[in-house]
């Protein structure tokens, strides 16, 4: 007992030591003269990561590993000998000469090793606080020189600041590759890749066969996932030169920890730590999410959506390929187009919230706007479908598509716009998708006016703000023109027209502008209807047509005129309206005899009138809708002379949360349009206020404004 006692302090000073030398394993890097035994660890100099030899759930195999080092459970996010496990605890990791990084087992056996791809004269091994295991000279921290290193090397774990994709130069290709089972580590039957043709994508395959297409990059997120910028700083980008072609992600906040994986049964899925709290892996991210993500689940030229019966629709203009096999459910035939392409007289329609197609065959420009991207699209008879290949910018270039248009879903919060090639004859034949989102949120309109206005103005104004308060207390919270449904208009044949305006008759005109003239005419039925025939030195052309059916015809409101047909082929482009016998607001207002008919309770219910169409489209219709040329001649007035709105040749449909946009063509009537709509080119809502203050003060001088 009292030798033990004598004892005591050596075998403090010994255990000293012992704490001493375990610690100093705690080290980031591993030199030629070290080695790594099963047992003890690397950790990066941040405390992050940890590296050594671990057993994956049950199994009693070695496998050397990178894991987070303040996680419990041991997150493991790389294996070296994922496929040869060491099936002892006698395992060593060292550096051999001429600078490989090799794994030997109890025989001295080498079982796996990193890839030599130089010489190296003093190397080390070293983990960073990435998670990026880097073999390296030891005076040499450039990453550009390293000499191999393990994200080159996935598994089934993407971290920020991995690369997922081509170094060309090495002729390497990172990608994530699943496990076999939770007990090993070896590659499993999936993979996920981002693939360099056309324009590059993210595609998850199970052996050779595609699964599910996440989708290209555009600038925010890949089209087929959604936004996860606002989960604390994360950051993607896709890298394009001629070296490499990759995918990365970036943490801005490095308190986040967030990692991808890829699982057994090819689902990929997105991880947060939560830090505060739980401290538990939470998962805010996955795909596939459900059969829509199956792909190319319906075919060409059709749209998956789960919550519809049936899931796959046509797009507008096209019909299913196999009908009989489209009522058995079967649709992976897609859909075809109703009417051939001619290629020189081709539009483009427009439809929104929709995961972009396959892009393999495809090509972009990163410099073009929007508006020239239909002009190059339009020159090429190969070009299918076109859009905005960056959306975090106004100039955010092109992406066209040369072939059929495969793996669309609907996507009504994260999707996008894609303007699709059709027959010009379609336009009127069928009104597409539109999705633009009107929330029915209730704003305040903010008036900006000259003060000598500001009296006349509110007038018009307490009216909108009436019938605002009106329906935002309507029981039933019901908006005019709410379905969601296509709309499609009846076509009317020239033969038809032509007798009803009998041959447009100069005695059938009821006016005419810088579109062409407008005719009246009687339908068979006794019907009186109005034609607005475009002349070919039309200033309205035919994106001003194609825009004023796309808009009215999706409109249903009181004080918005209706349109009831139309027709287009070749150069003669026509539109049916419902006849107005009061013809235009100022074809009376500015008139001295007819003016009288115009008494203050007939002025006031025009002004409401216009007021409440004016609020629907800003306000209450499906689409946001900016008129830009609101003014007297465009008020057509019915037998009871309310007040409809009219041609929208010029009008723009607004997002939910678009509140102005700039354009470089200035359009409108003089003396209607807001000062910074002429100057500068920016239109909001506010320039269909100040229009309708000039407006008022015409009605109620009787006067025209210049």
């Amino acid at each position: 007992m009292k030798k033990l006692i004598e004892d005591i302090p050596y075998l403090l000073v010994l255990a000293s030591l012992l704490s001493i030398l375990k610690s100093s394993n705690a080290t980031d890097t591993i030199s030629t003269t070290q080695i790594l035994r099963d047992g003890d660890t690397l950790v990066s100099s941040g405390g992050f990561f940890e590296l050594g030899f671990f057993s994956p759930g049950d199994s009693k195999n070695r496998y050397v590993g990178i894991w987070y080092k303040n996680i419990p459970g041991k997150t493991v996010v790389w294996v070296a000998n994922k496929e040869i496990p060491v099936t002892s605890i006698s395992g060593i990791l060292k550096i051999i000469e001429p600078g490989i990084l090799v794994l030997l087992n109890d025989t001295n056996n080498i079982i796996w090793s990193s890839k030599m791809t130089r010489v190296a004269q003093t190397p080390i091994v070293q983990l960073l606080d990435s998670g990026n295991l880097v073999l390296r000279e030891v005076n040499d921290n450039d990453q550009e020189n390293f000499l191999w290193q393990s994200f080159d090397y996935l598994g089934n774990t993407f971290l920020p600041n991995m690369n997922c994709g081509w170094n060309y130069a090495t002729g390497i290709e990172s990608y994530l590759s699943s496990w076999k089972s939770g007990e090993d580590p070896a590659p499993g039957n999936f993979t996920l890749h981002l693939d360099p043709t056309g324009y590059p994508q993210i595609f998850i395959k199970r052996g050779n066969t595609t699964t599910c297409r996440i989708g290209n990059w555009n600038g925010v997120r890949f089209s087929g996932a959604t936004d996860v910028r606002g989960k604390r700083s994360l950051y993607g980008l896709i890298i394009m030169n001629k070296n490499k072609t990759y995918y990365r992600e970036d943490v801005l906040d490095r308190l986040v920890i967030s990692r991808i994986t890829l699982s057994q049964n090819g689902v990929m899925q997105r991880w947060r730590w939560v830090v505060v709290g739980t401290r538990e892996w939470v998962n805010f991210q996955i795909l596939p999410v459900d059969i829509c993500d199956t792909y190319k689940f319906c075919g060409a030229y059709s749209s998956c959506n789960v919550t519809k019966s049936p899931a796959c629709a046509c797009l507008s203009s096209f019909v299913p390929k196999d009908p009989k096999g489209w009522i058995v459910e079967n649709w992976s035939n897609g859909c075809i187009r109703r009417t051939p392409l001619n290629c020189k007289s081709d539009v483009f329609l427009k439809y929104s919230g929709i995961k972009l197609p396959d892009s393999r065959y495809s090509w972009f420009n990163e410099s073009m706007m929007l508006k020239e991207c239909e002009v190059a699209c339009l020159k090429n008879c190969s070009c299918m479908a076109y859009t905005q290949l960056d959306i975090s910018t106004e100039r955010g270039g092109c992406l066209f598509w040369y072939g059929d248009l495969i793996d669309m879903r609907d996507l009504p919060v994260d999707g996008q716009d894609i303007y699709t090639r059709m027959a010009p004859s379609e336009l009127c034949k069928n009104i597409s998708k539109l999705a633009v989102d009107s929330k029915g949120k209730r704003r305040k309109i903010l008036i900006s006016s000259l003060t000598s206005l500001i009296g006349v103005v509110l007038l018009g104004l307490s009216s909108m703000l009436y019938f605002w308060k009106r329906e935002k207390n309507d029981p039933n919270g019901k908006t005019e023109g709410s379905s969601s449904k296509d709309i499609e208009l009846p076509l009317f044949d020239l033969s038809t027209i032509s007798k009803a305006t009998n041959n447009f008759s100069i005695n059938n005109k009821l006016g005419q502008g810088g579109y062409g003239l407008v005719y009246k005419g009687t339908l068979e039925d006794g019907q009186d209807i109005a034609v607005k025939r475009l002349s070919e030195t039309s200033m309205q052309g035919l994106d001003e047509f194609k825009n004023e059916v796309m808009c009215i015809a999706k409109l249903q409101h009181r004080n918005l005129v209706k349109l009831l047909r139309c027709y287009i082929q070749g150069e003669e482009k026509m539109l049916v309206y419902e006849y107005m016998p009061n013809k235009s607001l100022d074809f009376i207002l500015f008139d001295k005899t007819k003016s009288r008919l115009l008494d203050w309770p007939k002025r006031f219910h025009i002004i409401n009138g216009v007021a409440r169409g004016l609020m629907y489209l800003h306000q209450d219709s499906r689409m946001r809708i900016i008129h830009r040329d609101l003014k007297a001649s465009n008020i057509l007035l019915d037998t009871n002379m309310n007040p409809r709105i009219s041609d929208f040749g010029l009008a723009r449909s607004f997002g939910g949360n678009e509140i102005e946009a700039k354009t470089g063509r200035v359009v409108g009537t003089q003396g209607y349009m807001s000062p910074e709509y002429v100057i500068d080119g920016l239109f909001s809502l506010k320039s269909d206020v100040f229009s309708f203050g000039v407006l008022v003060l015409e009605i109620v001088s009787g006067t025209k404004n210049w």
